[in-house]
C-alpha cells in the first residue's frame, strides 16, 4: 500500500469520512457563516467604538476613528478568508501547472483576464492585497497579479455605477476603457521587466512552489484544509502589522485632509494640476464608494474632470497605505517600478480626459 492509499484510508476510514474530515466539513460552513455575520457588523462595530470615545463622526478625529475601526477588521477578515481559500486552490494547481496553462495563452490574455476579474471584485487597494498574495502563491505570473491589483480597486462595479449615476454612461465607459488599459498595460510592462527577484524572499519561495508536495493534486481533503490553514498562519502573521499601520495612516489622512484645499489647485488651466492631483491622492486611502462623492464635490467646486479622475485613480489604486502593506511583500525596487508605471498611466488618463472633455 503506497502513501496515497494510506492517506486516503486515514481520511475516509472504514465506515465513511473520518472524524477530522467531518470536523472540517462542519466547521468550515460555520466559520463562513460567522465570517459573513462579522462582515455585516463592521459599521455597527466602528460606530460603537466611536461612541465610546465621545467624538462625533462629523468631526475630523471622529471620522478617522470610525474609518480605522471599520477598515482594520474588514481587511483582516478578507485576508484570512482569501488566503485560506487560495491555500486550498493551490493544492489542486501546482505553480508549474498554472504557469504552463498561462504560457499557452496569447500575449496579454492573462493580464486582460486578471483586469476583467478586478471589475467584479469591489475591493479597495488594501483589500486587494490578500488576493494579490494568493495569486502569487498559486504561481500566477507577477505581471498578471499586478493587472489584478491595479484593476480591482480602480475599475469595479461600484466606481462604474456611481460614475454612471453622477456623470452619465459616456464618462463611465471612458473611465472603464482607460482604467482597464492602465491595469493591463502596467501589468504587461512589469511582467516584461522580469522583476520576480524583487519579491520578498518569503513570497518568492511561495511563488516558486517550495515546500509543496510533489503530487499535490492527489492530496486528501483533510490535507487540503490543513494547507489552507497553514497559509493563513504563515501569511497573516507576516503582514498584519503592516495592515494596521497602513490603515492608521490612511485613517488620519482620510479624516483630516481638507477637501477645499485640493479643489483650489485642481483646475484645468495649469498643466501641473494633473501631476499635483496624483501626488495629493497617493497619501489618501478610501474605496470607490468613498471617493466618488468627493469627486462630485470637487467638480462642483470647479476642478477639471480629468484632473479629478486622476486624483480618484491615485487614491484608490496607488495609495500610501497600500504601498506600506506591499512593502512586506515586495522589495523597494519593485514597489518603485509599480508606482512609476501606474502613475504614468494615471497621468495619461488625466491629460486625455482634460483634452477631450
Amino acid at each position: 500500500m503506497n502513501d496515497t492509499t494510506v492517506t486516503s484510508a486515514t481520511a475516509t476510514g472504514a465506515g465513511g469520512p473520518s472524524r477530522e474530515l467531518l470536523a472540517w466539513l462542519i466547521g468550515i460552513p460555520v466559520a463562513v457563516a460567522l465570517w459573513f455575520w462579522l462582515y455585516g457588523q463592521l459599521d455597527r462595530f466602528a460606530t460603537f467604538v466611536l461612541s465610546l470615545t465621545g467624538y462625533d463622526r462629523g468631526s475630523h478625529i471622529g471620522e478617522a476613528i470610525h474609518f480605522f475601526f471599520y477598515d482594520t477588521p474588514k481587511v483582516m477578515l478578507l485576508l484570512v478568508g482569501v488566503v485560506f481559500f487560495m491555500g486550498i486552490v493551490q493544492t489542486f494547481f501546482s505553480p508549474e501547472r498554472t504557469r504552463a496553462l498561462l504560457a499557452g495563452k496569447k500575449l496579454g490574455v492573462g493580464n486582460t483576464l486578471a483586469a476583467l476579474l478586478g471589475i467584479v471584485t469591489p475591493f479597495c487597494s488594501c483589500s486587494a492585497v490578500p488576493l494579490f498574495i494568493g495569486f502569487l502563491s498559486a504561481g500566477v505570473p507577477l505581471g498578471v497579479t499586478f493587472s489584478f491589483l491595479i484593476s480591482a480597486p480602480m475599475v469595479n462595479e461600484i466606481a462604474l455605477a456611481l460614475l454612471f449615476g453622477l456623470f452619465g454612461w459616456q464618462i463611465a465607459a471612458l473611465y472603464l476603457g482607460l482604467g482597464l488599459t492602465v491595469a493591463i498595460v502596467s501589468g504587461l510592462v512589469i511582467g516584461k521587466l522580469g522583476m520576480e527577484r524583487y519579491l520578498q524572499d518569503w513570497v518568492r519561495d511561495i511563488h516558486a512552489g517550495k515546500d509543496l508536495p510533489v503530487d499535490n493534486t492527489r492530496m486528501s481533503w483533510v490535507q487540503r484544509f490543513h494547507a489552507g490553514w497553514r497559509h493563513v498562519r504563515e501569511i497573516v502573521l507576516k503582514v498584519w502589522i503592516y495592515v494596521v499601520i497602513g490603515i492608521a495612516v490612511g485613517a488620519l489622512i482620510h479624516g483630516f485632509v481638507p477637501e477645499d484645499f485640493m479643489a483650489r489647485i485642481m483646475g484645468r488651466d495649469a498643466w501641473w494640476s494633473v501631476p499635483a492631483a496624483v501626488v495629493l491622492g497617493v497619501p489618501m486611502y478610501t474605496n470607490a464608494a468613498g471617493v466618488v462623492p468627493i469627486v462630485e464635490a470637487l467638480i462642483g467646486k470647479g476642478a477639471a474632470l480629468g484632473t479629478t479622475l486622476a486624483f480618484m485613480m491615485s487614491v484608490i489604486a496607488l495609495s500610501l497605505p497600500e504601498i506600506l502593506i506591499l512593502r512586506k511583500v515586495l522589495k523597494a525596487r519593485l514597489i518603485a517600478t509599480f508606482v512609476g508605471v501606474v502613475a504614468s498611466g494615471i497621468l495619461l488618463v488625466g491629460f486625455v480626459f482634460n483634452r477631450l472633455l
